[in-house]
């Protein structure tokens, strides 16, 4: 390859570089100035409930920015102009339904670390037992934690709004705005069930349990669904959209099952998570259903018997772990990551899109299925 080409490359990625950092960084800007805005609105009920705003500039400061990104390339593959009002804004509400749902996951999980600090409602039982305040500081936690999410859900809401629903094309992002919200409720709630009636159900169909959920609890919304809203903004067609979602839906799940295996075997200084916390957690994940199917039933047993315990040892999470290693159940996953992947690049290699947006969302596959954290 001739140096000029090399140049011309480089050049090329360097522009793509600068667009995403810039956008990245105007939706940080709109996040800030709308959270600003509510300042005076708060204060004037009362300087006491500020903290609730402080609390959610902290989640939405930072962070991978996947789903504002995966709606801004599929906005500008679509034909969306490069840093445009209207996909900001977009990026936006989905910055704060993301939050919303970390939140109230981290309730539902019982976990009080998230990016390597104490969760949200983590924070508040901590203010609680700083300010020497009556009562149950852990139930105050749960309750401002819910109320900051819920807020936060407001706040998307209103945030979407102003993106535009005037026309066919807002129209179209509307329902898959508010389908993405729908489904990942739905999806969480057959994640919590799981937890609690898995144990009594078939561990033959653990495994489909487990697809299904991560497909609505987190795949469609992590990927799929902010892919198809920019593509939407900007007025695309039928079949550009369905193409969207052959290469988005496996990205997602892939996301997801990566998310799952980092969850037991990732490293805590990597990912701000405890050693072992999804195993903790209870959740019933594919890897988890995986080694229920394949290991011997004195193993699995034992694994559903530890599973979801608060007081697991160190010994023990490396028991669980042990388990899955020679299962063959951490080798399935990381094959099931790789063929999602494959088949995930392989609709994005097939989609007529222009080349710059076409290598974004590469890069931004690539860094999903591959990362460490």
């Amino acid at each position: 390859m001739s140096g000029g080409t090399l140049s011309r490359e480089n050049t090329h990625d360097g522009a793509l570089a600068t667009e995403q950092q810039t956008y990245v960084q105007s939706v940080a800007d709109a996040l800030n100035d709308f959270l600003d805005s509510k300042s005076a609105l708060l204060a004037e009920v009362s300087a006491d409930t500020l903290v609730l705003l402080d609390s959610i500039r902290a989640l939405v400061t930072g962070g991978k920015r996947l789903r504002a990104l995966m709606c801004y390339w599929g906005w500008r593959a679509a034909g969306g102009a490069a840093g445009a009002e209207q996909i900001v804004t977009a990026g936006v509400a989905l910055e704060l339904f993301q939050a919303a749902a970390l939140i109230h996951d981290d309730i539902i999980d019982r976990s009080d670390t998230r990016r390597g600090g104490p969760s949200v409602h983590r924070t508040y039982s901590l203010l609680h037992e700083r300010q020497g305040w009556a009562l149950d500081g852990e139930r105050f936690g749960h309750a401002a934690a819910i109320l900051t999410g819920d807020l936060c859900l407001s706040f998307s809401e209103e945030v979407f709004t102003r993106v535009g629903a005037a026309t066919a094309a807002g129209t179209r992002a509307r329902h898959v705005f508010d389908l993405m919200r729908t489904e990942v409720m739905a999806g969480q709630y057959l994640d919590i069930l799981e937890e609690v009636a898995g144990p009594s159900k078939p561990r033959s169909h653990a495994v489909a349990r487990a697809e299904s959920i991560i497909r609505y609890k987190s795949a469609k919304y992590s990927a799929e669904h902010p892919l198809v809203l920019g593509g939407a903004l900007a007025g695309a067609a039928a079949p550009l959209l369905e193409g969207y979602s052959a290469f988005a839906l496996p990205l997602g799940e892939a996301f997801q099952l990566r998310d799952d295996v980092l969850g037991v075997f990732g490293d805590p200084a990597t990912t701000g998570k405890p050693a072992g916390d999804d195993l903790r957690e209870g959740k019933r994940t594919v890897l988890v259903g995986l080694t229920l199917t394949r290991a011997d039933p004195a193993e699995a047993g034992r694994v559903d018997a530890l599973l979801g315990s608060q007081e697991l040892t160190a010994a023990q999470i490396e028991d669980i772990r042990s388990i899955m290693v020679g299962s063959g159940a951490l080798a399935a996953t990381e094959a099931m990551i790789e063929e999602l992947s494959t088949t995930a690049f392989a609709a994005l290699a097939a989609l007529q899109i222009p080349t710059g947006p076409g290598a974004a969302l590469q890069a931004l596959a690539t860094g999903a299925v591959q990362r460490k954290a």
